[in-house]
């Protein structure tokens, strides 16, 4: 059987070490910790690994970072602070965790039910101006923000199938506080916030009927499908960006050729993590009873966007930076066709 590290390691010594044509040196020129939100020997953590690895073969050794999990240094909360103090270089963080900072890191996060597909996210970042509004909200607490690196369209676990926007109303739902909580309170969701260490035994006992956790892969794993095995796929409601950083005056002081190096890097991260997660997804998906898989289609994606703008507006009022970055998701969303 597959594993999780064959998903995301099976590849590096083919692809990225015999890609690059280049040595590496003895000694590297920046030694780096960086640390992400994720737990060991997680898809998601092998990725960020696997980055490390990627950084280190292409800049011939010049580059070394150790690739550290959740809590290796700090609590996710205190990433960005950390890195701005050099206690770490760089990290792949949870932006949503920031949001104490700043308003805008929750819109940055996690727009809650405005796409359809991973692609449509990362084109505002790169095509639209995304990355140059993160970039200036990151500067500000001296991280420099490489770019964002997305794990796909996450799912919900429910008890009950939900095929539209009426079928939430009166059911009881954990989900995190914040900009998600009240778009499902609009809907007429009973909200209840837990810890993600309460979830399964409240889904268990009839507590919740459905939570807002992760992709349908995620889920599965963790043996949500067997409790409450109807699910949204694909997803309807919540596509996450973590982030990729650096401390930026470490940033601003690298050769242009390795500016350039981890930017590109950055990009390659996002595309691995979504590849791989696809595939978890994909593997879950075959082992499930298809009548369990809940299609939405664009009409009520649309009408879950519409309840769901108030709700984005709303926290685009809540400081100045947000509002640039609401301004500049629904200009790009209705050039689109989203909105």
């Amino acid at each position: 059987m597959v594993t999780r590290r064959d998903l995301v390691l099976g590849a590096v010594g083919a692809a990225v070490v015999a890609g690059t044509g280049r040595e590496v040196r003895a000694a590297a020129e920046y030694r780096w910790k960086w640390q992400s939100f994720w737990q060991p020997n997680t898809v998601n953590q092998l990725a960020f690994e696997r980055f490390a690895a990627r950084v280190k073969e292409r800049s011939g050794g010049r580059i070394e970072i150790e690739a550290l999990p959740v809590n290796a240094v700090v609590p996710p909360g205190e990433i960005l602070d950390a890195v701005r103090a050099g206690v770490i270089q760089g990290a792949n963080g949870g932006t949503g965790y920031y949001v104490g900072k700043d308003p805008a890191f929750a819109l940055l996060a996690d727009l809650n039910c405005a796409w359809e597909s991973p692609d449509q996210l990362t084109g505002w970042y790169y095509e639209a101006g995304g990355n140059g509004l993160a970039r200036e909200l990151y500067a500000r607490f001296g991280s420099y923000y490489l770019g964002p690196v997305l794990w796909g369209m996450e799912s919900i676990p429910t008890k009950k199938p939900l095929r539209s926007i009426a079928d939430f109303k009166g059911l009881k739902m954990r989900a995190p506080e914040g900009l998600g909580a009240a778009i499902w309170a609009k809907l007429g969701v009973g909200v209840i916030t837990l810890p993600g260490t309460e979830v399964y035994t409240a889904l268990e006992r009839g507590r919740i009927e459905a939570t807002d956790w992760g992709t349908l892969g995620m889920n599965d794993q963790l043996g949500y499908g067997k409790i409450a095995p109807y699910a949204i796929y694909p997803g309807i409601h919540s596509m996450p960006a973590s982030d990729v950083t650096i401390k930026l005056d470490i940033w601003e002081k690298l050769p242009a050729e390795l500016q350039k190096l981890l930017l590109e890097e950055t990009v390659e991260f996002n595309r691995h993590s979504l590849e791989v997660n696809e595939r978890l997804d994909r593997e879950m998906v075959a082992k499930r009873d298809p009548a369990t898989l809940i299609v939405w289609g664009p009409k009520e994606r649309r009408e879950l966007r519409e309840v769901a703008r108030p709700v984005w507006e709303e926290w685009g009022g809540k400081s100045p930076m947000a509002r640039k970055i609401y301004d500049s998701y629904v200009s790009y969303m209705q050039k689109t066709g989203l909105l």
